[in-house]
């Protein structure tokens, strides 16, 4: 004989299962999305005198100028803070390009398997 809320329980068993399966497939792009945030994009120039850090927004996070590099004259130092800055960018964007890439795949791979299911 069964009881009302056999239904019930259920249900509730395969709610649980499915936000378990919802969970483990979502954590590698939480972990994607948190990694993401935290590169940092990083360029010299002037012969390392100076450095440059870009974050994962793309603001200047840092600039370090070597004393030597205040010989370079003004001109020339601001086309090398310019050319580090550049630099960091391109760093940054080959990080995240490389971090998308391989935290996508596996859902790319998913979604070409369920297309060729269709």
């Amino acid at each position: 004989m069964t009881t009302p809320d056999d239904g019930a329980s259920f249900l509730d068993e395969e709610m649980s299962r499915f936000l378990g399966q919802f969970q483990a497939t979502t954590q590698p792009l939480e972990e994607l999305r948190e990694g993401l945030g935290a590169v940092r994009g990083r360029g010299t120039a002037a012969h390392g005198q100076v450095e440059a850090e870009v974050l994962a927004s793309g603001a200047l996070g840092s600039l370090r100028i070597d004393p030597r590099a205040m010989r370079l004259g003004a001109d020339a130092l601001a086309e090398a803070v310019l050319a580090a800055a550049s630099n960091a960018g391109a760093d940054l964007a080959t990080q995240l390009t490389g971090m998308l890439t391989n935290g996508l795949n596996p859902f790319a791979d998913e979604v070409r398997r369920a297309g060729q299911e269709w």
